[in-house]
């Protein structure tokens, strides 16, 4: 958000319950006044975001009538001045706050706005991802004869979280929502050595799996090409070879191999 934006202080925090958040998170600070500061909801600029759920900047953050003063000591320890204020919300939930700010009293514009809603964006994005890739494993630690309705919703879990893994920036990340995949699709079959290799002979690439993974699920090809972003030709592609290297001679019965193969859950 620094290099995007133009400002050279950023920071924030996450709430680990519904009472408060702590700033756990600081770039371009100089001090150590606003780390571990807790923010309750309603007080000052971070609290007021919090209440209201958008985003709220001020100009000059010690004189403004906009919001309450209860962090000014910290604030001004720090000689910040402008500042804005983004919520972060996942599943309708603000999860917590990023902050942008600026030592002089000048008026934000778009950019910084802008580059604090991106950085905010690609976060709720990776931890949307990173909350159902836990709830996956959860799941995948149930014993494989359990309730066949879970299954159902563990499969189309699958598929969206093998596309949303395709979204990730974080390449940690996404090798963690991978893994969890290829748990998945060997708690069901019970079998499976890893990810996209599952018996001697029998060897997917990861896009190979992902769009059989959207087929499981019922998507049709140009469904399956919008959310995996592809084009509905190099779908049908990938799904042609995978239907060969399974020995299938239709849709389905790709996805019938697939899981017997423990490439799917």
């Amino acid at each position: 958000m620094r290099r995007r934006g133009a400002l050279p202080v950023a920071f924030g925090g996450l709430f680990p319950n519904s009472r408060q958040f702590r700033i756990s998170e600081l770039t371009g600070t100089t001090t150590n006044s606003l780390r571990g500061l807790a923010v309750t909801p309603g007080n000052g600029l971070g609290g007021k975001v919090l209440t209201m759920s958008r985003p709220i900047s001020v100009v000059d953050y010690p004189s403004s009538r906009a919001i309450s003063h209860e962090y000014d000591a910290a604030v001004g320890a720090e000689s910040l001045r402008s500042m804005l204020a983004v919520p972060v919300v996942v599943r309708g939930r603000v999860r917590g706050v990023l902050y942008g700010a600026l030592r002089q009293p000048l008026a934000l514009g778009d950019r910084a706005l802008n580059a604090a809603m991106e950085a905010v964006r690609e976060l709720e994005q990776s931890l949307a991802v990173r909350e159902e890739a836990q709830r996956l494993i959860t799941v995948a630690q149930q014993p494989p004869d359990a309730d066949p309705a879970m299954w159902e919703e563990v499969r189309e879990a699958h598929g969206d979280l093998r596309a949303l893994a395709q979204q990730v920036t974080d390449p940690q990340l996404k090798e963690r929502i991978l893994r969890a995949c290829g748990r998945l699709a060997r708690a069901s079959s019970g079998g499976g050595a890893g990810d996209t290799a599952a018996r001697p002979g029998v060897e997917l690439s990861p896009r190979e799996v992902d769009v059989l993974a959207c087929v499981a699920s019922g998507a049709t090809n140009s469904a399956a090409a919008d959310r995996l972003g592809l084009r509905p030709e190099t779908v049908k592609s990938y799904l042609r070879s995978s239907m060969r290297k399974l020995g299938a001679h239709t849709r389905l019965h790709a996805v019938v191999e697939a899981r017997r193969a423990g490439l799917l859950p």
